[in-house]
């Protein structure tokens, strides 16, 4: 699986998002470097754990924001936040099961929904934000 590549098309516009953005496609990036690890390896766990709290984090902050600045899609946002949140806790408890495919399935899931999350769904906010001067 290829690493995913930060470039200025991630960008949200807003420096603090971009960060925890970047620091989550780190987590993602740092599993697919080690994407042949066995589902008992505390790798995943561990991984797993750090995304589900960084993402949290990264969710409050993001929604914060929405929330100050009076954001339309605030709930579809927080939607997606809280599937994330039920998906990422469902893969920790097949990783404890030592359900096999997991090592593969959380790479595939963590790789598309951050890709796609950030590339469309937040984008849906740039604009939105720059122009309320959220920084």
């Amino acid at each position: 699986m290829e690493k995913i590549i930060w470039d200025e098309g991630f960008s949200v516009g807003v420096p603090e998002m971009d960060r925890q953005h970047r620091q989550i496609i780190y987590l993602i990036n740092s599993l697919i470097e080690k994407q042949y690890i066995a589902v008992d390896s505390e790798i995943i766990s561990d991984t797993l754990a750090r995304m589900l709290e960084y993402a949290n984090e990264h969710f409050r902050r993001e929604e914060q924001y929405m929330l100050e600045s009076g954001y339309p899609d605030f709930s579809k946002q927080r939607e997606e936040h809280n599937e994330f949140r039920k998906r990422t806790a469902f893969f920790s408890i097949d990783t404890i099961r030592h359900k096999t495919t997991i090592p593969k399935e959380v790479l595939a899931h963590l790789k598309e929904w951050w890709v796609n999350h950030i590339l469309n769904t937040d984008m849906k906010y740039k604009a939105f934000f720059i122009e309320r001067g959220v920084r």
